[in-house]
């Protein structure tokens, strides 16, 4: 794949994960950074859940288009696009649900319910920090995208293997995008089970057993800065250069283990996998955060209020796991593969692709 080409891939599957136009705003505001750091993890689990569930799940789609291995020194070279798609009860949560402490709560008596990132795009209540009875920060939640189809795109090759296996990797070197960047590596095996079966050849079945992980790491900047309406008494920094390096490192990583079967006409081929899923994507901040503190009876931001990454806890969000079961085509023309498929599991997803063969 050319270097542009690889790019343009790289930037759609960056986009993809937190960055979109409509996300890239939403991680400008994170005013909830203000509040407790216990507080502020918490927040931001519950708020980008739905997208990290969805995107995971797509970093297990195409793995497979049929339960034939390539024979020794075969192998193929397919590009897909993959689409995990968020439930509509995942567009919002329960802000007074999600373990808060009772230094950060709903002011009035308003709902407290709001957006996540793929909800409805619209602010969400407010919310105040208060150490005792004086506030240090008040913020309404923000707002979600309304977007509830996240597109994973990916490259793969597929090799094969002695003894009926084939070897299939996934692979992007970090690239910087939009003042972040992006890298992720995959790796799989396919075995046929097929083969151990007596009289295989005289059947146009296919059976095999797959396992595939896949991880991406993704660095978003973020900006938190002081609260204008609030004093500032900085001694020992500048406010408008040390608060520059904020940045939200995303990892996620994406388990599939398969039983496959699939039915290879002349032309087309009809495969469909039953197993299990597991992702995970962990999540943490670095840099410098601007914090408001109590100094007697005055609220101000001040050197010692100053947060870095190392301060707030990392997010570990463990999105979904159990069984996963898909279905699709594939249809060969000489060397040239299309395919289809749609996999049924907690977040459902759709998948299609193109590649060359060389069986």
């Amino acid at each position: 794949m050319s270097k542009p080409t690889n790019r343009r891939v790289t930037a759609l599957i960056f986009t993809s994960l937190f960055i979109s136009s409509a996300a890239f705003s939403q991680f400008n505001n994170v005013d909830f950074l203000r509040s407790a750091p216990a507080d502020a993890a918490k927040f931001v689990q519950a708020y980008i859940s739905p997208w990290a569930n969805a995107f995971g799940a797509g970093l297990n789609g195409s793995w497979y288009n049929t339960a034939k291995p390539h024979k020794l020194g075969g192998f193929d070279v397919t590009a897909s696009f993959n689409v995990g798609m968020v439930p509509s009860s995942a567009g919002t949560f329960d802000v007074t649900k999600i373990g808060l402490s009772s230094a950060l709560s709903v002011t009035g008596a308003g709902s407290g319910t709001t957006s996540s990132i793929s909800g409805p795009n619209k602010q969400g209540p407010q919310m105040a920090y208060k150490s005792g009875v004086y506030t240090l920060a008040t913020f309404n939640t923000p707002p979600g995208t309304n977007w509830k189809y996240i597109p994973v795109p990916m490259v793969q090759v597929g090799i094969g293997l002695p003894l009926g296996t084939e070897l299939k990797v996934r692979f992007l070197p970090k690239i910087p995008i939009r003042g972040g960047d992006v890298s992720m590596w995959g790796v799989g095996l396919m075995h046929s089970i097929m083969q151990y079966i007596p009289g295989n050849k005289l059947l146009p079945l296919d059976l095999s057993l797959f396992a595939g992980y896949t991880r991406l790491t993704a660095n978003v900047p973020i900006s938190l800065q002081p609260d204008g309406s609030v004093t500032q008494n900085y001694t020992t920094i500048d406010p408008l250069t040390y608060f520059s390096n904020q940045n939200l490192n995303a990892m996620v990583g994406a388990l599939n283990i398969s039983a496959i079967g699939s039915v290879n006409l002349k032309i087309i081929t009809f495969y469909a996998g039953l197993g299990y899923s597991k992702t995970k994507t962990s999540v943490k901040l670095q840099g410098n955060f601007p914090s408001p503190k109590l100094y007697g009876t005055s609220v101000e931001y001040r050197d010692d209020g100053v947060r870095t990454g190392a301060d707030f806890s990392n997010m570990n969000i463990e999105n979904f796991s159990g069984l996963r079961a898909n279905a699709g085509f594939r249809i060969k023309l000489a060397v040239i593969t299309i395919f289809a498929d749609y996999t049924r599991a907690q977040y459902n997803v759709v998948s299609t692709g193109l590649g060359i063969s060389f069986r």
